[in-house]
């Protein structure tokens, strides 16, 4: 992810949340956020406010790493699929 180390440092408030998302996708972000040595919750807010800009947050060697652990974690989902998830019924598998 994309450092500026010439902004100063802002004070905000954080709350606990819980949220829901598909299990490989947060292995993913676990594991990049490990590779930068960023808390998740950092890392999704990093993701987020590039994304609210209409920026990127990873550059080439990060992208890189994230394909990599994509193919690691199985994950096969790219954006066309983030408005055509459904969650499977709980107790059901997918087959292989």
């Amino acid at each position: 992810m994309y450092q500026d180390t010439n902004s100063p440092v802002r004070d905000v408030e954080r709350i606990q949340t819980g949220v829901r998302m598909e299990k490989r996708i947060l292995k993913v972000m676990k594991a990049i956020a490990e590779y930068h040595d960023l808390t998740l919750g950092d890392l999704i807010e990093g993701i987020v406010l590039h994304a609210f800009e209409g920026k990127c947050a990873f550059g080439p060697e990060s992208l890189e790493r994230i394909a990599e652990l994509k193919k690691i974690y199985d994950l096969d989902l790219d954006a066309n699929a983030s408005h055509k998830l459904r969650e499977r019924k709980a107790g059901t598998r997918k087959r292989v």
